[in-house]
């Protein structure tokens, strides 16, 4: 029989996920102390409330004034990025750009400029994702800039190997997308942008994140990526030696 306490425990186990995601590009002291009672009565995931950046490698962290202006071709469906990790092995993910333009217009921006050459996989939780894209290796840096939501129907965090975008939340009434992203080992519906009757969310009070692609070969690299709190680690995540961009006619 399903009891109480188990049901008290799922319930925990949901928020304490989301919290991780969020609190990865989140540095406001509130937020963290929030979701401090989740963390607390799951001992056997201890995330601290200030990420440690001894032992992060720090790269020359490149700084924009503005999201980027458009310039991919929005009537191709064929936009495909390849991260190669240092260690070696690739993962290839094939981007939605007729879906959500702006949001695969800014990655393959990033992508293309070097922005996220030489940065780690900082935050890899077994069951649920890998993020990545903050030069800091911390969870709390960006490109200098935010930009809002995007989302389409016909996408979701259904399967593993989804690529999403990490945020913080909206906040001003604005989304906090920049450079992070991170990459499901398993199906997180609840991060979709719409409810399951098909109504848009309130991503105020919702956790919202918007899908801009989905991992088409490589994922067994996808698994070999080490798992990593930056909240409790002494050693860097995996690095990401570079993001390759190609089109398909």
């Amino acid at each position: 029989m399903y009891s109480l306490k188990n049901k008290t425990q799922s319930i925990i186990i949901f928020m304490l996920l989301i919290s991780s995601l969020i609190l990865g590009c989140n540095s406001t002291e509130n937020s963290a102390d929030k979701a401090q009672n989740s963390r607390d009565a799951l001992s056997a995931q201890n995330f601290s409330q200030k990420p440690k950046t001894e032992g992060v490698p720090m790269k020359e962290i490149k700084s924009y004034d503005a999201a980027p202006q458009m310039t991919i071709d929005t009537n191709k469906e064929l936009y495909y990025a390849k991260i190669e990790l240092e260690k070696g092995g690739t993962i290839t993910l094939e981007l939605y750009s007729s879906k959500v333009p702006v949001t695969v217009n800014n990655f393959i921006f990033l992508a293309k400029d070097g922005y996220y050459d030489g940065v780690t996989f900082h935050r890899v939780i077994p069951g649920f994702m890998a993020q990545t894209g903050d030069p800091t290796g911390t969870g709390t840096g960006s490109p200098g800039y935010r930009f809002d939501n995007e989302f389409h129907p016909d996408l979701s965090h259904d399967s593993k190997g989804i690529v999403s975008m990490a945020n913080a939340g909206i906040q001003n009434g604005q989304g906090t997308n920049g450079g992070q992203f991170f990459i499901t080992f398993v199906p997180t519906e609840f991060l979709d942008g719409y409810n399951p009757d098909g109504s848009e969310k309130d991503c105020r009070f919702d956790s919202c994140h918007s899908v801009f692609g989905k991992v088409v070969d490589g994922l067994d690299v996808l698994d070999s990526i080490s798992e990593r709190d930056p909240g409790t680690a002494t050693t860097p995540g995996d690095v990401i030696k570079t993001i390759k961009i190609e089109e398909s006619n």
